[in-house]
């Protein structure tokens, strides 16, 4: 179950891992008390949205983010 989150003022960010090309790209924005994420080429198809400690914890996981 997804929360019911306005998402017409969300600031989307393309993922630096996208490339140059407008292909494949996710897209990653701050809502409320989430981070939501979505498919660049389908954005209205809705989004995926995760707490800050789990987005931190994938950046972690990925190499993203390094130990504080």
């Amino acid at each position: 179950m997804s929360p019911h989150v306005d998402l017409s003022e969300a600031r989307w960010r393309k993922s630096s891992w996208s490339g140059s090309t407008d292909s494949d790209c996710v897209e990653v924005a701050p809502v409320s008390r989430f981070i939501a994420l979505r498919d660049s080429k389908a954005p209205d198809s809705g989004a995926l949205f995760v707490t800050p400690t789990a987005w931190r914890a994938l950046l972690h996981s990925v190499g993203h983010l390094t130990n504080d």
